[in-house]
């Protein structure tokens, strides 16, 4: 197979998943090991349980800051930072919420899910971003409880966000799909859009997934070995 020359592209997208940042040590969502086999998502992860309790919400996502802190990004990131200042016009949409792609030099066209680096409430969103303990969990003008800046379970997803990411889907002439399982949706209706408008897909995954099918070319391996072996 020969390599992926991205200046036959007019609009490569990179769509990121869970599996780009489990190389860095990051914890993915399913699977054996993942959060949600831990620990149960109504008691950490939905509104209700913010209202319930939101001193132990943010106590817990305090811990996942802490862990995500520690974790650097891998050489994948890196290689695709590095791919976008050769292609400016290379646009990266990610289902991550832990920053990585960010750390690494990545410009992020949109965050699906949000980021857990900022909080919000009534009077707005705001970045925390130094460490893994927030600098505050009450908001300093209203003292509402300030809840991280992620869709939860149960959550709506930001509409804005979707229709900015679905607009740049809808033009691109190359999908390359990363550490994605393709069963979070929204987010997996993404790849069959792209399918749709025609574009050539890629899957870049250690092992098949449930929308394998709609690709074009599977990449078995890691996104480091790959990014750097398969695009340039």
């Amino acid at each position: 197979m020969q390599a992926i020359d991205l200046r036959r592209y007019r609009r490569p997208l990179f769509f990121t998943g869970a599996g780009l940042s489990a190389e860095s040590g990051v914890p993915t969502y399913r699977g054996a090991g993942g959060i949600w086999a831990q620990y149960n998502y109504e008691d950490y992860a939905c509104q209700r349980a913010f209202l319930r309790q939101p001193e132990q919400v943010l106590e817990f996502h305090e811990l996942r800051r802490t862990r995500t802190r520690a974790c650097a990004p891998h050489a994948g990131h890196l290689h695709l930072a590095q791919l976008q200042l050769q292609y400016p016009r290379l646009s990266v949409i990610t289902q991550n919420i832990d920053g990585l792609l960010q750390r690494g030099g990545v410009a992020v066209a949109a965050e699906l899910h949000g980021s857990m680096w900022r909080l919000r409430c009534r009077c707005g969103v705001r970045e925390d971003s130094a460490a893994g303990p927030y600098a505050r969990w009450r908001c300093e003008r209203c003292e509402a409880w300030l809840r991280p800046d992620i869709t939860w379970f149960e959550d709506a997803v930001d509409a804005d966000v979707f229709a900015q990411a679905g607009a740049l889907v809808a033009d691109c002439d190359l999908f390359v799909a990363i550490g994605t399982s393709g069963v979070v949706w929204p987010a997996a209706g993404f790849a069959q859009a792209a399918r749709r408008t025609g574009a050539y897909m890629i899957e870049l995954n250690p092992e098949a997934t449930e929308l394998s099918a709609l690709y074009d070319r599977h990449l078995r391996g890691t996104a480091s070995q790959l990014l750097a072996q398969w695009f340039s």
